[in-house]
């Protein structure tokens, strides 16, 4: 037997779906405009800090819209504090490889796959968003092949912690001309995330969806510290002040070498999964931990670009069949009242 898979259908290629659904003019000034500041940003411009805030997944759209749209009433107030990268994740990675996967696999959460209408769904979703708050969001990169088909809307990517060691997201996240965040994988090795972001911020010659291709490298792939699980399946944060201090002394031991130089040293801090332990809360804590270490060290303080924090408009998460508005059928996320006082807490501290 060649191979035991069944093709079911061609599917449009990104370059064919994008005729199909073009970007607007204003969407692309919109994307150019934010893009500039965000990269400003990682280059140490502007102090500003970066919230990449939203639901752990993109499960409903007008309840995904509904929350950006308040997030939009916030920004408008924190504007010379924070600047917001919603997370519009309609990827979603499975530990054991069951359950929901995301709006690019099932548009609907509660019927069957299916792959047309979920490329379809996640480019109008995040086209929409654009559209409708101004906002140019955030995904996942966790299939390679298909960033695609969001790449003239997307202003941010993250690379997970399972897939960060993997040779075609480093290749392909050197040549997504946004920045990339590169996560520490589950064990905790920062060694392993280092490399991941050498690899990226360099340019390669590879082979991607048919093509040979060749990248200029991204000065702006960087660290994300998510917390770890350990060898007693215990969850150990990675966000404490040692924490940062270790990281920029990882950043300064890759750029005393003679073969490797990274520009933009950076870290994102996610505030949820081993971090927080998935108990959503505790983001509110650990979001304030950050900026009191950056109060300490100017250094950390540099180094330390934002925060990322899982959130939506119920607290908590639910079953699938549970049907609560705005409420995350995937991890637990901070709701929309202590999401809104958390933002203006940190446009205080910043």
């Amino acid at each position: 037997m060649e191979m035991d898979m069944e093709f079911l259908r061609k599917l449009p290629t990104p370059k064919e779906l994008k005729e199909q659904f073009p970007v607007s003019e204003k969407i692309a000034a919109i994307k150019e405009d934010r893009d500039r500041q965000i990269r400003e940003i990682f280059e140490g411009k502007d102090d500003r800090l970066l919230l990449i805030i939203g639901p752990c997944s993109a499960d409903n759209e007008d309840a995904v819209i509904d929350y950006i749209s308040r997030l939009r009433t916030v920004q408008d107030k924190v504007a010379d504090k924070i600047f917001m990268i919603p997370r519009i994740y309609t990827n979603k990675p499975r530990t054991i490889g069951m359950g929901y996967k995301g709006m690019l696999h099932q548009p609907d959460p509660e019927k069957k796959e299916d792959m047309l209408k979920g490329i379809i769904a996640i480019r109008d979703l995040h086209t929409r968003a654009v559209n409708e708050t101004g906002f140019t969001c955030a995904d996942e990169m966790l299939y390679p092949e298909n960033h695609r088909y969001l790449s003239d809307l997307l202003s941010y990517v993250a690379i997970g912690a399972r897939s960060v060691e993997d040779q075609q997201h480093r290749l392909t996240a050197s040549g997504v001309g946004i920045p990339a965040g590169m996560k520490n994988p589950t064990g905790g090795d920062i060694s392993v995330m280092m490399n991941s972001i050498i690899a990226a911020q360099h340019g390669h010659m590879f082979l991607y969806r048919g093509w040979e291709v060749k990248t200029p490298g991204n000065p702006y792939a960087h660290a994300i510290l998510r917390g770890y699980v350990d060898k007693f399946g215990r969850n150990m944060p990675n966000y404490h002040y040692e924490d940062l201090q270790n990281l920029l002394e990882h950043y300064q031991e890759v750029n005393e070498s003679a073969q490797t130089k990274l520009v933009n040293p950076a870290v994102i801090v996610d505030t949820n999964h081993s971090n927080s332990g998935k108990r959503f809360a505790e983001q509110i804590r650990i979001s304030k931990d950050v900026m009191h270490s950056c109060k300490v060290s100017e250094d950390v303080h540099k180094l330390v670009k934002g925060l990322m924090i899982e959130s939506y408009i119920e607290d908590g998460a639910q079953k699938v069949s549970e049907h609560c508005y705005g409420k995350s059928i995937t991890d637990p996320c901070l709701g929309w009242e202590k999401t809104e006082k958390l933002i203006y807490e940190l446009a205080e501290l910043w």
